[in-house]
């Protein structure tokens, strides 16, 4: 099939682009001595996981349970979880999957380690867990390397937990002394500190100058989007993700509309001007989406489109829009090489 017999709206993936992302960070981080451990949450599909993990990867990155089942019943044997996980429910599930592949979590409070070693030793299964530090990113994460080294004598306090380092986000200037100075406070201790998994995208080709670091965790880096692009991580030539619309209707010689509203593309801005980048229309501005309309000021282009007319757009953020979609369709040239079923969309718990 031809990629111009795809009904739109649908998501693509230039499998050549797509390939030569996932090779050309691989080496990267190979000539760095730094381990790859991807995060699935961009592409939420087993199969491209195993590219990754065939390319050199030591393992993936998930940020639910729920999406690290899916990955695990994929034939992934080495996950990490960098999410906080709390509830018996939760803990149950996360449980089981230790006894099934190599795991590692992460914790930034005292009542997240309880509830992990209350569940690792019901289940007498060994848990691996990272603590959470925030350098900056303002989500999870403690904020001091004094809190750091507290919660990592916890965790080797505890029976049935084992201590496993650092995870840090995102990469940047306060990475090595944050690490340096956990590390000399669990010196006393007789803890070291065995990994430094640090994370990002628009971090990832600056990796190599963080002598702390020892394993890099970057998602969006094998497709693409606007914000990849805003950041210098990857050029135009690099995306390897597109959305292909129609123009339904032509209300106004400036407006358009698009058959892709907030259901196909991300309501995310990342501080970016419109929802998306249209390739052959670049001046134009996805001002406004509703369900199913995507709404474009087109008064700054030359020429503009017909009624019927398909374009390209290069969406904000890529990793929503996968998850809005059943399929994603892999094009070789311009024809359809693989459709791959989204496995792991919808896995938020």
């Amino acid at each position: 099939m031809n990629k111009h017999e795809l009904d739109t709206p649908v998501a693509v993936i230039d499998l050549d682009r797509m390939e030569n992302n996932i090779r050309k960070l691989q080496r990267y981080l190979d000539a760095h001595a730094i381990a790859n451990r991807p995060h699935i949450k961009t592409h939420k599909i087993p199969e491209i996981a195993q590219m990754q993990l065939a390319a050199g990867a030591v393992g993936i990155t998930c940020q639910k349970v729920s999406e690290a089942e899916v990955m695990a019943a994929g034939g992934v044997t080495d996950i990490l979880i960098t999410y906080n996980i709390l509830g018996s429910t939760k803990l149950t599930r996360l449980m089981k999957l230790a006894k099934q592949v190599k795991l590692s979590v992460t914790a930034d409070s005292v009542q997240v380690i309880n509830g992990l070693a209350t569940a690792a030793e019901a289940a007498e299964t060994a848990l691996t867990v990272l603590v959470e530090c925030d350098t900056g990113g303002e989500r999870c994460g403690v904020q001091s390397p004094e809190e750091a080294q507290l919660l990592a004598r916890l965790i080797t306090d505890a029976h049935w937990l084992h201590f496993g380092g650092l995870m840090i986000y995102p990469n940047n200037e306060n990475l090595d002394p944050f690490v340096q100075q956990t590390s000399a406070l669990l010196v006393p201790h007789g803890i070291g500190i065995e990994r430094v998994s640090g994370g990002g995208t628009p971090q990832m080709w600056q990796a190599h100058t963080h002598q702390e670091l020892t394993e890099h965790r970057a998602g969006m880096y094998l497709f693409g989007d606007r914000y990849t692009l805003r950041s210098g991580a990857l050029t135009l030539d690099d995306c390897a993700f597109f959305l292909l619309a129609t123009v339904v209707s032509r209300p106004t010689a400036n407006r358009g509309i698009l058959d892709s509203g907030s259901k196909s593309l991300s309501s995310d801005l990342l501080g970016l001007d419109g929802h998306g980048l249209i390739l052959e229309y670049p001046e134009a501005r996805i001002y406004g989406l509703s369900e199913e309309h995507g709404h474009v000021d087109f008064s700054a282009c030359t020429s503009r489109p017909d009624i019927g007319e398909r374009v390209t757009i290069i969406p904000n953020h890529c990793c929503v829009v996968t998850n809005l979609f059943d399929e994603l369709v892999g094009l070789r040239g311009d024809q359809v090489e693989k459709i791959w079923p989204v496995a792991a969309r919808g896995t938020v718990k």
